[in-house]
C-alpha cells in the first residue's frame, strides 16, 4: 500500500505555484549542459555545422518573447484567482492555483526563457563545438515548439480558469475524491467502528489546528509493534484542541506502558483545512458557493439550484458506489475508524442553502427534489438524515413563505420526499 502521507505531500504540492516553474528551470539548465556531452562523442564530420550566429538568435528572440509571455500568463492567472474569490468562495483558492495546465503553462514560459540565456552565455563564451552547437539547435526548435502548442492550449483554459462554472466543476471533482477514501466497510483503509470501547489511552494534542490528514498506515505499523489497537476519534477536518482526543489507544497486552508521541505524527495539522481527506469540506464549500449566489448583490437562484442537485448526486453516487463495492475489505488489521455521520453531511450541505433560500420557491422546491433524491436510497441511514434535512426546510419554509400558491407548491416538492417509489427530479420545476 502507498503510504498516505508521501501521497497527501505530493498532493499538497502540487497546490503550489512555484514547484512546477523550479522544476523546468533546473531541466533547462540540464539542457544546455547535456547538449555539451554531444561534443564528446565522434559526431564532428557527421553533424551540420550551425553557426553560433544562427543559435543566438533562436535564443535571443526565445528570451525576448518568454519573459513577455510569462508576466503576461501571471496577470491572467492572478485575475483569474481573484475572479474565483469573488464569484465563488477564497475557500476554493486552494484549487483554482492548482491547476495543472495553467502551472504547466507557466513553468513552461519560464524554463524556456532561463534555456535561451543560459544557452547564449555558453554560445558567447565557446563553450560548445559543432556537435555541441548542433545539440543545442536541436534543444531549442522542440522548446520553441513545446511553448507554442502549450500556449495554445493554455488560451483555451485561462479563458475558464476563475469562471464560476469552472469552479464549482473544481469543487465537485475534489468532493467527489474525498468521499472516495470513506468507504462503509474501509474507511481511509482502517475497520470501521461505531462506538469506541471503554479502558483506553486517549491521545491529545497541544496544539490547535484542523486535521488535515491521517496516516493511518503509521497507526497501523505503530501498532503491530506494540501490541495495541488504535481507534481514531477525531477525522480529517475536525478542529483539534488540548481537550479533543485524537484517538484511543487499547493495549491487548494488559497493563502496559506505550510511547504514544510517535502517533502525533501521523496526524497532520494546520490552520486550514483541505480537500485531500475531508469530503465534509468539500460539500461546505460547495454550499458557500450556493449561499453567495443567493445574496442580494448576486440574486442567482440558478447556480444555488444547480449547487443542491450537484450535492445530491456526490451523496448518491458515493452510496450506490458503496453498495456496488461491498466486498472491499479493510487494509488496516489495528487501525479502526468512524465512518461519516450522514446527518453532518446534509447538515452541512443543506443548512446554509435552506437557511439563505428560504424566500426563493424555485430554490425551495428544488432543496426538497434533491433530498427526496437521497431519501429513496437504500442506505437507511442517509435516507432518514434526508427526510430530517427535508423536513427542517419546509419548516422554514412555512415560517418565510406568505403566499398560499408558493408554500403549496413546496409542499408538494417535499411530499416527495417521504414516497419511497416517488421519482422527485422527473418533475420539471416552474
Amino acid at each position: 500500500m502507498i503510504r498516505s502521507r508521501l501521497k497527501f505531500t505530493v498532493q499538497h504540492l502540487r497546490e503550489k505555484l512555484w514547484i512546477k516553474p523550479l522544476r523546468n528551470a533546473v531541466l533547462a539548465v540540464a539542457a544546455v549542459f547535456v547538449a555539451h556531452l554531444a561534443d564528446g562523442l565522434p559526431l564532428q564530420d557527421i553533424v551540420p555545422d550551425i553557426s553560433t550566429e544562427t543559435v543566438e538568435k533562436l535564443l535571443t528572440v526565445i528570451s525576448a518573447s518568454m519573459l513577455g509571455v510569462a508576466t503576461f500568463a501571471v496577470a491572467s492567472m492572478v485575475s483569474a484567482y481573484a475572479s474565483a474569490g469573488g464569484s465563488a468562495t477564497p475557500r476554493a483558492f486552494a484549487l483554482i492555483i492548482s491547476d495543472s495546465l495553467s502551472q504547466e503553462a507557466l513553468s513552461s514560459f519560464i524554463g524556456a526563457f532561463i534555456f535561451s540565456i543560459v544557452g547564449i552565455i555558453a554560445i558567447k563564451v565557446g563553450y560548445f563545438g559543432v556537435a555541441g552547437r548542433f545539440a543545442l539547435f536541436l534543444f531549442t526548435i522542440a522548446i520553441f515548439a513545446w511553448v507554442v502548442l502549450t500556449f495554445v492550449r493554455w488560451v483555451d483554459n485561462i479563458a475558464r480558469l476563475g469562471r464560476l462554472g469552472n469552479t464549482i466543476e473544481k469543487v465537485d471533482a475534489a468532493t467527489r475524491e474525498a468521499f472516495g477514501h470513506f468507504h462503509r466497510t474501509a474507511p481511509l483503509g482502517g475497520r470501521p467502528v461505531g462506538t469506541v470501547p471503554e479502558g483506553g489511552i486517549d491521545l491529545y494534542s497541544e496544539d490547535l489546528g484542523f486535521i488535515q490528514h491521517i496516516d493511518t498506515g503509521r497507526l497501523d505499523r505503530w501498532a503491530k509493534k506494540n501490541d495495541a489497537v488504535v481507534y481514531v476519534r477525531s477525522l480529517p477536518g475536525a478542529f483539534v484542541h488540548p481537550q479533543r482526543a485524537l484517538a484511543t489507544i487499547k493495549p491487548l497486552a494488559g497493563e502496559t506502558v506505550l510511547e504514544m508521541s510517535d502517533l502525533l505524527d501521523a496526524f497532520v495539522m494546520a490552520e486550514r483545512r483541505t480537500y485531500a481527506s475531508d469530503p465534509r469540506f468539500g460539500l461546505i464549500v460547495m454550499s458557500e458557493i450556493g449561499s453567495r449566489a443567493l445574496s442580494p448583490g448576486i440574486n442567482d437562484p440558478g447556480t444555488a439550484i444547480d449547487i443542491v442537485i450537484r450535492m445530491a448526486r456526490i451523496i448518491r453516487d458515493w452510496s450506490i458506489e458503496q453498495d456496488a463495492e461491498d466486498s472491499a475489505q479493510p487494509q488496516l488489521e489495528r487501525v479502526f475508524v468512524p465512518p461519516l455521520a450522514p446527518h453532518d453531511l446534509l447538515e452541512d450541505a443543506y443548512a446554509a442553502v435552506s437557511k439563505d433560500g428560504v424566500g426563493s420557491v424555485e430554490v425551495g422546491i428544488w432543496i426538497q427534489r434533491s433530498l427526496a433524491l437521497l431519501a429513496q436510497l437504500s442506505a437507511t441511514d442517509i435516507s432518514r438524515a434526508a427526510r430530517d434535512q427535508a423536513a427542517l426546510a419546509f419548516a422554514r419554509a412555512e415560517q418565510e413563505l406568505s403566499f398560499p400558491h408558493d408554500l403549496e407548491r413546496i409542499r408538494r416538492a417535499h411530499s416527495s420526499v417521504a414516497r419511497r417509489d416517488a421519482k422527485p427530479m422527473g418533475v420539471t420545476a416552474t
